[in-house]
């Protein structure tokens, strides 16, 4: 394996959209986003910054890390940070991160957050960043395993809904998680830095 120091992070690159879907699909498989795929790049409607942390062109070149973030006036969002896991627990999220602080302060952001839900290890990189927890609501998933009595309904003509994708306030918890086998807490994630500096 090559040493971390030889991976570079730069800025996007249209050619590397097919090492950035793998990248990142690569990344969600054993996540509670496992079924979060994309078949293409997400384009932004507003500004963004998009860094991909790369090996060597000797070594492939290939898209071993990526963060995206989406620019909206002083407030920025992460899209997308993710992490090959041929080479996780390298500090590439991290070097991504610290490579983007610096140009969001530039551009007059004052806030970045970030949605994460229940995987310990990435609730524990958001705090150990500087980022505090703001906000939590629930992601609700139907599966065709869940039973009859979930209390979907299909309009007329159609059979039982076989997946659904729903969200739901906290108070509803208990119920929720009786009811279907995919609850999961999403988390809001944020870090402010109003004097030009993080943290």
């Amino acid at each position: 394996m090559l040493p971390s120091a030889a991976i570079s992070v730069r800025p996007y690159q249209p050619s590397d959209e097919e090492s950035w879907l793998r990248c990142r699909v690569l990344s969600f498989l054993h996540t509670q986003y496992y079924d979060d795929v994309k078949t293409e790049r997400t384009l932004f409607e507003d500004e963004a910054l998009c860094l991909v942390a790369v090996l060597p062109a000797d070594a492939g070149g290939t898209v071993v890390g990526i963060i995206d973030i989406e620019l909206a006036g002083v407030a920025a969002t992460i899209d997308t940070i993710a992490v090959h896991p041929d080479h996780e627990r390298r500090g590439i999220a991290s070097r991504l991160l610290e490579a983007a602080l610096p140009q969001l302060i530039s551009r007059g952001v004052t806030s970045l957050d970030a949605w994460t839900r229940e995987d310990e290890p990435a609730n524990r990189w958001y705090l150990g960043r500087g980022f505090r927890e703001n906000f939590s609501y629930l992601h609700v998933h139907l599966e065709h395993t869940d039973g009859d009595d979930t209390g979907f309904r299909s309009p007329a003509g159609l059979g039982a809904p076989i997946k659904a994708f729903a969200h739901a306030t906290l108070e509803h918890e208990v119920a929720l998680r009786a009811t279907f086998r995919r609850v999961y807490r999403c988390r809001q994630y944020l870090m402010t830095f109003p004097d030009g500096t993080a943290g």
